[in-house]
């Protein structure tokens, strides 16, 4: 049992492993540039001293107030723990790097979000919806062949340690380092807040394209968000059970089971696939007499559909879909769309019960309102450098605190396509480099610029039958049919994130 000292004032004892703590903390708290812990008088400080008691065989430490100057030692350690630090705007207990705001939760956004340094970064996310969807898998969704959970990732889950806020950035403001936000929590009045940063990472994706044309908007189905897959779901039901009910003539009941898809890119493709299985595996035992006035047909403006695969692949899975009875129907322009049928230059009037519209993207309203970065030509999506600064669109030269990831950004002289992979690997390399940047206090790299690297292309065709197209990793690996499927089956469960997931998917496979 250690004794109190007897001394003019009277101080709390503490063992030696606590002091050690309390005092290591001191330091780092008082060199982080925070300047939150101050001295009760001008002229004193907080020390450790040393004593020795007379009944005890060992030594413990009191702390002691004191009108001593801070010692060489702790001017030393101070110095060294302060070597990283940058001058921040929104300076944080801990985090040298200051406050970097990431905006979205899409691919780029949700790994920036897992692989980003906590200790040195203040994470904030800024995202209208507060999980990941695992977009490859949401056509199958759409019709039960699996449960919404098994492709979203809750944003909490993943940053406990970060700040997130369900909301859309309506704007940014580079010369102040603020971004002002609106609540996409659904409120008669919507509140309104802003953020300071000293990083902002845009990874907002893209909406779907419509072209202008009137009534997509008001009577399609999209295909981006799990909501849109519920939507389709219970539209395809709604359809079915419509056409079972008496009085209809066989012209209505036709209508109604016309099920369209506009776009033939994959996941339009995929969807039809999926859509097939549906009906000719479940509903048709459950609508047997309906099953004669059912049919489906694609719609595309190109000349083929599957136009980034290789062509004896895209051949093979237009030969498939015409044998199970799918309808393709490519080079036709939709002129307008209506409520329960869409105008096609050319043939005119085709009703539909079910319109889903996959199309390619078009630009997020944010990038629209951030006059400030440059567009590529299409004016659809912000400009980048080959490490992912956003470019001026006044000077031509790189924000040094501003980047652009994923399907909003596109690099300056080195177009890629806006899909899941060059998102995912744009911010791994984003994350790797800051994360560099704070660990050794290194500038940005100079040189060592993005690269991207080509897995692949995979797309479900129906009938257990898939397509691979890994020629840009070799000119011969191009694979159709039911080996391909296990192969696809097998990359998405691996790329799933949660080992929940990737057990719920199997389960339901």
């Amino acid at each position: 049992m250690i004794r109190s000292f007897s001394t003019v004032h009277h101080y709390r004892v503490l063992k030696s492993s606590q002091l050690r703590l309390l005092y290591k903390r001191l330091i780092t708290t008082a060199n982080a540039g925070n300047n939150l812990i101050k001295p009760l008088h001008q002229n004193t400080a907080v020390h450790v001293t040393t004593s020795i008691s007379s009944n005890a065989s060992h030594s413990v430490k009191t702390l002691t107030s004191t009108s001593t100057s801070t010692t060489p030692s702790q001017t030393s350690l101070a110095s060294h723990q302060s070597k990283h630090f940058i001058q921040t705007k929104t300076r944080t207990l801990g985090k040298s790097q200051g406050r970097v705001v990431i905006l979205g939760s899409g691919w780029a956004g949700f790994r920036l979000i897992r692989d980003l340094d906590k200790k040195n970064y203040d994470v904030s996310v800024v995202s209208p919806r507060n999980h990941f969807v695992f977009t490859p898998l949401l056509a199958s969704t759409s019709v039960g062949t699996l449960e919404f959970r098994c492709i979203t990732e809750p944003v909490r889950e993943y940053s406990r340690t970060t700040s997130f806020y369900e909301a859309y950035c309506d704007k940014i403001d580079v010369k102040n380092q603020v971004i002002h936000c609106t609540s996409s929590i659904d409120n008669p009045e919507r509140k309104t807040f802003s953020l300071d940063y000293d990083q902002l990472i845009i990874s907002v994706g893209a909406y779907s394209k419509t072209f202008g044309i009137p009534g997509v908007k008001e009577y399609a189905y999209f295909l981006k968000e799990v909501n849109d897959a519920i939507k389709i779901r219970k539209r395809l039901i709604d359809c079915f059970e419509y056409a079972s009910q008496p009085g209809l003539t066989d012209k209505e009941k036709e209508d109604r089971l016309h099920f369209v898809v506009v776009g033939g890119g994959p996941t339009g493709v995929e969807f039809s696939a999926e859509l097939y299985d549906f009906i000719a595996g479940d509903l048709s035992r459950l609508y047997p007499d309906l099953m004669g006035k059912t049919r489906m047909t694609l719609f595309d403006v190109a000349p083929t559909i599957l136009g980034a695969f290789d062509s004896h692949l895209a051949d093979y899975a237009s030969r498939k879909f015409r044998r199970k009875g799918i309808q393709i129907k490519t080079q036709r322009q939709v002129e307008k769309v209506e409520k329960d049928h869409l105008v096609i230059q050319g043939e005119g009037a085709v009703p539909y019960g079910l319109l889903v519209w996959s199309t390619g993207l078009m630009q997020n309203p944010l990038v629209e309102s951030f006059t400030s970065a440059a567009k590529d030509k299409s004016g659809q999506r912000i400009l980048t450098d080959g490490h992912l600064h956003v470019i001026d669109n006044g000077s031509g030269t790189p924000f040094p605190n501003i980047y652009a990831v994923g399907d909003c950004a596109t690099i300056k002289d080195n177009d890629l396509p806006a899909t899941a992979q060059v998102a995912s690997q744009k911010a791994g390399y984003l994350a790797k480099t800051l994360n560099k940047i704070a660990k050794k206090g290194d500038d940005f790299p100079e040189g060592k610029e993005f690269k991207f690297r080509n897995n692949g292309m995979m797309a479900y065709i129906g009938s257990h039958e898939a397509l691979v197209d890994l020629s840009a990793v070799h000119n011969w690996a191009k694979m159709s049919g039911h080996l391909s499927w296990l192969l696809w089956r097998s990359a998405y469960i691996s790329k799933s994130v949660s080992v929940r997931n990737k057990m719920l998917i199997a389960y339901h496979w």
